[in-house]
């Protein structure tokens, strides 16, 4: 695992600890602040342009840059609880994905892989 993913993980832990909420950190349940969090994250683009959204003034890029701390933060909270590695899964992952999207069929191209 990465040095800094497993620091912030201990330190996250820490934080829950220090505030007895261990009781309230059960996968389900971060899994559904995760969800929360990403849904507050996505309010921040919604009614903006392909542009606009790529153009943030600073104070709302401020704004999500604290929401993408929350998803991420709750996502690493999830993930230790579980005792998943969140890098090694995500290397995992794009692996896999490198096989469902190969590059001569999906380049360029939004479709599912089951549609390529």
């Amino acid at each position: 695992m990465s040095e800094s993913i497993a620091e912030l993980q201990a330190a996250l832990r820490q934080f829950a600890e220090e505030r007895d909420w261990d009781q309230f950190h059960s996968p389900k349940n971060l899994a559904a602040a995760l969800s929360v969090e990403a849904a507050e994250l996505l309010e921040h683009f919604q009614w903006l342009t392909e542009e606009q959204s790529r153009d943030l003034p600073g104070d709302r890029r401020n704004a999500v840059s604290e929401e993408i701390a929350d998803v991420l933060l709750y996502l690493l909270r999830l993930s230790d609880k579980l005792g998943i590695d969140p890098v090694d899964a995500s290397w995992r992952k794009l692996q896999i994905n490198a096989a469902k999207y190969p590059v001569d069929k999906a380049r360029g191209s939004s479709r599912k892989y089951s549609e390529l």
